[in-house]
């Protein structure tokens, strides 16, 4: 994790700082357990014989599931100090670019990509890239916008 004393400090790491999350697997049991939560139980997701034989090859995950797994994967990445929370904002710019077969491994490469200062603290935005272990095509591209509510001043 990198701890940055204040907002001016993670705005002088805008395009500099790297993150890189460890590596997750995509189980089948998660795949299942996230149809049954979103009520999206597509074949390619949740049938691993037909699946064999679809267009991928194999069951993949859901793109929202991947997605999903952002803020887990990215937790503790940046911390500011004296935050009472950061919570998740929004998102720009998301694209599933290549899908991610169950028993694949993924984890994020991010970039602080800008930092809006607001009265409670600062949105920060990332550019995040989530790979696919041994593939070079990345699953997905997302901008993610964390809000950072920095405690009060005494």
């Amino acid at each position: 994790m990198t701890e940055y004393a204040d907002i001016a400090a993670v705005e002088a790491a805008v395009g500099k700082d790297e993150f890189v999350s460890d590596w997750f697997e995509i189980t089948q049991e998660r795949v299942n357990t996230f149809a049954d939560a979103t009520e999206d139980h597509q074949w390619i997701h949740v049938d691993p014989e037909r699946a064999k034989s679809g267009p991928f090859g194999a069951p993949i995950a859901h793109g929202f599931l991947t997605l999903s797994l952002l803020p887990y994967l990215a937790d503790g990445a940046v911390s500011i100090k004296n935050t009472l929370m950061g919570v998740n904002y929004g998102m720009n710019k998301v694209r599933f670019i290549n899908p991610v077969a169950v028993g694949s491994r993924i984890r994020t490469r991010s970039v602080i990509a800008g930092v809006e200062r607001v009265p409670q603290g600062a949105r920060i935005t990332s550019s995040v890239t989530v790979e696919i272990e041994g593939v070079e095509k990345p699953a997905a591209i997302a901008e993610t916008i964390a809000l950072h509510v920095l405690a009060p001043s005494n």
